[in-house]
């Protein structure tokens, strides 16, 4: 996956993996690289197919005895590429995704030094264990707590409310703390599935809600708050919770839901009264990912719960 180049008709997905690496001075002094290119398409029209090609690859290389690995792609979708990487990647060796914000020939492009700051994460023996991580700017976050917030800065990918794993300073990565690893899942992809996300909106009547089990086999529905959801929506998803999993999270992008704070129709308490699981903190589009990996799994219920449980 590459990041773009730049002509009269705009930024194009062309530059090769050699052509990258070219791109940085002294990178090459850095680690012995092996470079591959995977795929040469927008991150936009990524799928999940294309993300389970990538992590069986980086399971390969890592049984191969590969010190780390660097990924990189466009930024539409870096964070959900990472956190679906990390449900796949079962590896010790670092995972590191990365790319950039401006375009290659923009002044002060920043993929270069992005890309830099990535392989020295890559080649850090501090770096084993975490699984699939970002490196942006030079720090370092997770792959389940990394968010794009930004649509033009180059400081554009946080972690709300934990903060970056670490930095890369002076070319070294240094780790404020760690993580243990979740179970991951295992591939290939056993069968095909749909999950949508539905946002909460003031004064929205759930139209869509209206027969959704007949296109999709998942939902995250983004709530309000701490969970809450129009008076409105809650028989259509009742009804809905009994058909197909159906996830609630928040649509703030940080915090987690809550389970028995409030009690109105349409409260957090309430939805999952009524069937709905908790996806605890995950953002909606993590969440997502985690439904339709589950389900691509063949998961049942009972397991799809368990996984919201343990990763929200």
């Amino acid at each position: 996956m590459t990041r773009s180049g730049l002509d009269d008709a705009g930024v194009q997905p062309r530059l090769t993996g050699a052509e990258l690496i070219a791109a940085v001075p002294g990178l090459e002094r850095e680690a012995i690289l092996q470079v591959e290119d995977v795929r040469t398409v927008p991150g936009a029209s990524l799928t999940l197919e294309d993300v389970a090609d990538l992590a069986e690859r980086l399971n390969h290389a890592a049984t191969a005895g590969v010190t780390g690995m660097v990924v990189t792609q466009g930024t539409d979708t870096l964070e959900e590429t990472a956190f679906a990487v990390d449900l796949y990647y079962h590896g010790r060796a670092p995972a590191v995704l990365t790319g950039a914000m401006r375009p290659p020939q923009s002044p002060g492009a920043d993929g270069p030094a992005n890309l830099l700051a990535a392989v020295q994460t890559a080649a850090s023996p501090a770096a084993r264990d975490l699984g699939a991580l970002v490196v942006m700017a030079d720090e370092i976050h997770a792959a389940r707590h990394v968010r794009k917030v930004h649509s033009l800065s180059t400081a554009a990918f946080a972690s709300p409310g934990t903060g970056p794993l670490g930095s890369v300073v002076e070319g070294v990565p240094r780790l404020h703390f760690s993580l243990p690893r979740h179970p991951g899942i295992q591939l290939p992809l056993a069968r095909p599935a749909r999950v949508e996300v539905l946002t909460a909106a003031l004064g929205s009547d759930g139209a869509l809600l209206d027969g959704l089990e007949e296109c999709v086999d998942g939902a995250v529905i983004a709530a309000f708050g701490a969970g809450h959801v129009p008076a409105s929506w809650v028989k259509p998803l009742e009804n809905l919770a009994t058909r197909i999993p159906v996830v609630l999270v928040s649509r703030t992008g940080a915090g987690s839901i809550l389970s028995a704070t409030y009690a109105f129709d349409g409260s957090e308490r309430d939805l999952l009264d009524r069937g709905l699981i908790s996806g605890g903190r995950l953002d909606p589009y993590k969440a997502r990912l985690l439904l339709l990996a589950h389900l691509r799994a063949g998961s049942d219920r009972a397991a799809i719960t368990a996984a919201f449980d343990h990763r929200g």
